[in-house]
C-alpha cells in the first residue's frame, strides 16, 4: 500500500509519541520511513546595528539546529532499528514548517506524511494555528493524522 513513509518530529513529548505510532504503522505494511526535523530559518535580530555578544552567528545556528534535528530523527531512527524498518533521517530549514514537510515528501518520493495533532479544537486551534491543518490543505500525497488522546487526569 504506502512503500515510504515521512514522519515528522519537532523533538516534543506528543511528536515522539506519534513518531513511534508511525514506525509501529511502517513495520506493519513493510514500508521504509524518512525522519524528518524542520527548523526555521535564521533570523538577525531587528536591531541590526547592535548584535548582542550572546547572539549566536549564524553558522552557530545551523550547526545547533543541525544537531537538534539529528537527535530529534535519532529517536525515530533507533525505534526503526529495533523493529526493523529501513529509515532515512534528515533535517532542513526552511520559515514554514508545513511548505517544507509537504517539499520535501515530494522530493523523496513519499507515498504517505504521518503526523500527530494535538487535538485542539475551537479557539484554541484558530488562535495558535496548525502545521498539520496546513500540511493537509497543501500536501497532494495522502496525510495520516495521529491524534493523540488524554489520559484521565492530565492537562
Amino acid at each position: 500500500m504506502y512503500r515510504k513513509i515521512l514522519i515528522t518530529t519537532d523533538g516534543s513529548a506528543v511528536s515522539s509519541k506519534t513518531a513511534c505510532a508511525g514506525v509501529q504503522f511502517a513495520e506493519q505494511l513493510g514500508a521504509e520511513v524518512l525522519a524528518l526535523f524542520v527548523a526555521p530559518e535564521y533570523q538577525y535580530p531587528i536591531y541590526v546595528e547592535i548584535i548582542p555578544p550572546s547572539y549566536p552567528s549564524e553558522t552557530e545556528y545551523r550547526a545547533a539546529m543541525q544537531r537538534a534535528g539529528q537527535e530529534h530523527t535519532q529517536d525515530v531512527a533507533d525505534s526503526c532499528a529495533r523493529r526493523g524498518v529501513r529509515c532515512e533521517a534528515m533535517t532542513a530549514f526552511h520559515e514554514s514548517a508545513a511548505l517544507k514537510i509537504v517539499d520535501v515528501a515530494q522530493q523523496h518520493g513519499c507515498d504517505l506524511i504521518f503526523m500527530g495533532s494535538h487535538g485542539r479544537s475551537g479557539w484554541g486551534q484558530l488562535l495558535l494555528g496548525s502545521v498539520t491543518n496546513k500540511v493537509l490543505q497543501h500536501s497532494k500525497i495522502p496525510v495520516l493524522v495521529h491524534r493523540l488522546i488524554k489520559e484521565p487526569g492530565t492537562k
